[in-house]
C-alpha cells in the first residue's frame, strides 16, 4: 500500500479531477458542463477553485477555445492515466482465472483435517488449477476467529464455534468418532466392535491437553466404564503406526479413520457407546465476500466434500458392508 501525505489533498476537492479532464477534452466551457451535466456557472466556479488549487490558469479563452497551458498540459500526463485506472478500479468487478493464476491460499485448519481433505482438494487443484497453491496453516476452533481477522489465514476449515458477526460461516460435512485397529492384532468377533472387546485392548489417543484420558473416558465414566490409555500425543501422525504394530485401538474422527483405514489396511467400527455428531464448517471474514478467488476456492472444497456424511448412520452403513 502506497504511503502518501492526505495534507497535500486537502486544497483539492478531487471531483475538480473531472472538470479539469472535461475541459481539456473539450475546449469550451459550454461543451464541459454538458459533458458533466451542471450549469455553465456550476463548471466556470469549478474551475476557478481548480486554478486557486493548483496554482496555474490551467485553461486560457483564446479565439480557438480554453487552450490548456503548459501546466495543464503536464498535470494531464498523470490526471488522465489516474481516472482511467480509478474508473476501472470502481466499474469492473475483480476477476479469478484459475487456469492462470498463480495465487497463493492460506487456509487454517487441524492437522487431522488436513490429513483428510488437502490430498483431494490437491489433486483437484492440479487439474483445475496448476498455478495455484495452498499453505495450510495449524488452528482450531479457539484461534481460528483471530487469525482471519489478523489476516494470517483467509480461509478457515474445522469446527467452529462463536464465530463473530463480521465472519462469515458455510457448512461442509459432519462426522462423529469411530473405533480404528489392525484386525491382525485386535480380534472382533461381529462386524462391530462391542464393549468388552473395546474395554479389552488398550487404546492410544490424541490428546491436546496432553493428558490421558479426555471426551471418551467421560462418555465411558458415565457408564461406571474405564478404559486404559497407554499413550497419548497432542498430534494425530503417530497414532496410526501404533495401531498398525500393535494390539490395540484408538479413537478417532471419521474423516481420518478413513484415510488410515484406506492407507494402511486398518478396521474402523462404530464406537460402542453413544456419541455425538460434529459439523465442520469454512469460515471467513465479511471482508471477503466479494473475493472470487476466495469464492472459487470455496466452491472447490464444497464441490469436494459438501454432503460427505461422515455421521453415525454413514458409520453404520460403512460397517455393515464389511
Amino acid at each position: 500500500m502506497m504511503d502518501i501525505n492526505e495534507r497535500d489533498f486537502r486544497r483539492l476537492d478531487l471531483n475538480l479531477l473531472l472538470v479539469f479532464n472535461a475541459l481539456l477534452k473539450e475546449r469550451s466551457v459550454t461543451r464541459a458542463s454538458a459533458r458533466l451535466f451542471v450549469g455553465q456557472p456550476a463548471l466556470s466556479a469549478a474551475l476557478k477553485r481548480l486554478r486557486l488549487a493548483l496554482g496555474d490558469e490551467l485553461f486560457v479563452r483564446t479565439s480557438h477555445g480554453m487552450e490548456p497551458t503548459p501546466r495543464a498540459l503536464e498535470l494531464a500526463a498523470s490526471i488522465g492515466p489516474l481516472l482511467a485506472s480509478l474508473q476501472q478500479a470502481l466499474v469492473n468487478r475483480p476477476s479469478f482465472d484459475p487456469e492462470r493464476s498463480d495465487r497463493v491460499f492460506r487456509v487454517g485448519l487441524s492437522d487431522s483435517l488436513e490429513v483428510a481433505l488437502m490430498p483431494a482438494l490437491l489433486q483437484r487443484l492440479s487439474n483445475e488449477a496448476p498455478g495455484v497453491r495452498v499453505i495450510a496453516c495449524a488452528s482450531n476452533s479457539q484461534r481460528a476467529a483471530a487469525q482471519l481477522d489478523a489476516g494470517e489465514i483467509e480461509l478457515a476449515i474445522g469446527v467452529l464455534q462463536d464465530v463473530p458477526a463480521w465472519q462469515r460461516r458455510q457448512a461442509l460435512f459432519d462426522w462423529t468418532f469411530v473405533c480404528l485397529f489392525d484386525p491382525r492384532h485386535v480380534k472382533v468377533r461381529g462386524q462391530r466392535i462391542t464393549t468388552a472387546e473395546y474395554l479389552r485392548y488398550p487404546h492410544v489417543m490424541t490428546s491436546f491437553s496432553a493428558g490421558l484420558s479426555g471426551f471418551m473416558d467421560e462418555q465411558l465414566e458415565r457408564k461406571g466404564l474405564t478404559r486404559r490409555v497407554v499413550f497419548s500425543s497432542p498430534h494425530f501422525a503417530t497414532s496410526p503406526l501404533i495401531v498398525k504394530q500393535m494390539p490395540v485401538i484408538t479413537t478417532v474422527p471419521t474423516f481420518i479413520a478413513e484415510t488410515w483405514r484406506d492407507a494402511l489396511g486398518l478396521t474402523a467400527s462404530p464406537v460402542p457407546i453413544d456419541v455425538p455428531s460434529y459439523r465442520v464448517e469454512t469460515s471467513w471474514t465479511a471482508a471477503h465476500d466479494g473475493d472470487p478467488g476466495l469464492r472459487w476456492l470455496m466452491q472447490v472444497a464444497q464441490a469436494c466434500f459438501a454432503g460427505k456424511v461422515w455421521g453415525n448412520a454413514a458409520v453404520k452403513r460403512r460397517s455393515a458392508g464389511r
